[in-house]
């Protein structure tokens, strides 16, 4: 098998289990102590460990795979939330991990990828509500339950970083 068909096959593992993740936390009820329509994102655990361990550019494409994902099974309005939310994410994921000369625990870039979806997302429906006082209104509540979900997501990936890494290591 060539490099590229085994970052290929390496990528669809990881898509198949992100869509697995989304759906089964889509199909849960909402966590009690969340504010309406906001969930763990068990599925960014897939996303963290594609820039972390197979590549920044298949972090990029799993976030959009992913929102792609939500437009076919949620509609439009919930995958423009989904990539919007995604990609800023992603990105400040990515800067902080790429940072130089600075080592940042994985679980603070976590909690920064939470925080920063969730802003990503709250930035887009002003956008599409034409309404900035939304976001003074939601930000600091949108802040901390992106904090708390990056923190147990952060947790989660670094719990199951050993088991997903066998999926994707070299076969000799």
């Amino acid at each position: 098998m060539t490099g590229l068909s085994r970052k290929t096959a390496r990528l669809g593992i990881m898509l198949a289990l992100a869509f697995a993740l989304a759906y089964i936390e889509h199909s849960l009820p909402p966590l009690p102590f969340m504010p309406p329509n906001v969930r763990l994102g068990l599925s960014n655990i897939v996303t963290m460990f594609c820039i972390f361990h197979i590549g920044k550019s298949g972090g990029a494409l799993i976030c959009v795979l992913k929102a792609c994902f939500v437009l076919l099974t949620r509609g439009p309005y919930a995958g423009l939330l989904s990539l919007c939310g995604g990609s800023v994410s992603v990105l400040v994921m990515i800067l902080l991990f790429t940072a130089p000369a600075i080592q940042i625990p994985r679980i603070y870039i976590s909690a920064a990828g939470g925080v920063f979806h969730n802003l990503g997302q709250l930035a887009a429906v002003c956008l599409i509500m034409k309404s900035a006082g939304l976001f003074a209104a939601y930000a600091p509540l949108l802040i901390l339950s992106g904090l708390f979900a990056g923190i147990v997501t952060g947790a989660l990936f670094n719990t199951l970083t050993p088991a997903l890494e066998k999926f994707t290591t070299k076969q000799q």
